[in-house]
């Protein structure tokens, strides 16, 4: 297949998690023998943290205004077997507009964000990625969350077709490694602030730090506000590129995840974190949601918690329990969650579209 896809960022890892998902499937989509063009507003913010230029096998197009891409798009999707546009693109709606004008036989809206953009919708806030109309017009419509937000596209947004495409991880650069100095820890949280995950961090994260001041807590990520609770057991690296983050992950004996709130109230919306950290070996300790079951066996493959009581409980088991964790989870993400495993999931969704 050629695809032309309308992004947020695949240059980029900083603050946002649409790029190291993008990579993931890109390299596997690339190994199918399909080719895209992914179309990438460069916008200063990304251009000052960029950590990929190319993906072999792929075009990445970078545009300082739609003006200047769209007629270069129009001849990409002139060529195109498919093209997606997906949800945080700055260009969204003019993207879709050309994209359902234009000849390309399947066309795609892919919402990496359907919990927050199906809260938004609930709250009345304007959801500027989205088309002035609805979802109607597209013949797919992909979501990053399953169960009833698949429900509720069909319902607000008018989508004929919708279908789950989950994260999914690169097996060839997510594996144990040695531990690094840098990121030694006993737990460890990777993430990007935001104010909808802090409870659950407080109380998965941060009480369970000022609970066991002998033991190193290290937070990896960027927009941590000054006033955040810091302790003294409390680390912090600003930013971990993915090339890092298997080593960061390979160096703590545990490592949290913690969901932003509506996509924990929704359900069925793993984060790619996830299926990164499990492919790495490394035993997770997750906030539950609906739906969590369908990705890991809850207390075999992944370790559950509901306040800071269930995360000094799993501090205190033996490292072979932890280990066995980190391993059944290992399997379980080469089996279901890779890269190569969603390509072939897209690869048939756009067929059937």
């Amino acid at each position: 297949m050629r695809l032309v896809i309308f992004g947020l960022t695949v240059t980029s890892s900083w603050g946002n998690g649409h790029a190291t998902v993008w990579r993931s499937l890109l390299r596997a989509l690339a190994a199918a023998g399909h080719q895209a063009v992914f179309y990438e507003r460069d916008v200063p913010y990304y251009a000052a943290h960029r950590d990929l230029t190319g993906i072999a096998g792929h075009v990445v197009r970078l545009y300082e205004s739609w003006d200047d891409a769209a007629a270069t798009a129009l001849t990409d999707l002139q060529r195109a077997d498919a093209a997606i546009v997906t949800s945080y693109c700055p260009d969204a709606r003019s993207a879709a507009d050309l994209v359902l004008n234009s000849p390309v036989a399947v066309r795609v809206f892919y919402d990496l964000d359907t919990p927050v953009t199906l809260d938004r919708l609930r709250a009345g806030v304007p959801v500027d990625y989205l088309p002035s109309a609805d979802l109607s017009a597209f013949d797919l419509v992909l979501s990053f969350g399953g169960g009833r937000a698949l429900d509720e596209l069909r319902a607000r947004l008018r989508a004929r077709r919708v279908a789950p495409l989950y994260a999914s991880v690169d097996l060839e650069l997510y594996r144990r490694t040695g531990a690094a100095l840098a990121f030694q820890s006993d737990v460890a949280y990777l993430g990007t602030y935001s104010g909808d995950r802090q409870a659950a961090l407080d109380a998965l994260f941060l009480e369970p730090a000022r609970q066991r001041p002998d033991m190193k807590f290290l937070i990896g990520g960027s927009m941590y506000p000054q006033n955040f609770p810091w302790s003294r057991n409390l680390y912090y690296v600003q930013h971990v590129a993915p090339p890092d983050h298997p080593s960061f992950y390979s160096s703590c004996r545990l490592t949290v995840n913690v969901t932003r709130a509506p996509m924990a109230a929704m359900g069925f919306c793993p984060s790619g974190r996830l299926f990164e950290a499990a492919a790495c070996g490394t035993p997770v300790l997750t906030d539950t949601w609906p739906g969590l079951e369908e990705f890991f066996e809850p207390e075999r493959e992944i370790l559950t918690a509901s306040g800071p009581a269930d995360v000094l409980e799993a501090l205190d088991r033996s490292p072979e329990s932890l280990a066995g964790v980190g391993a059944r989870a290992r399997a379980r993400v080469l089996e279901c969650h890779s890269g190569e495993r969603r390509a072939r999931e897209l690869e048939q969704l756009i067929a059937n579209a």
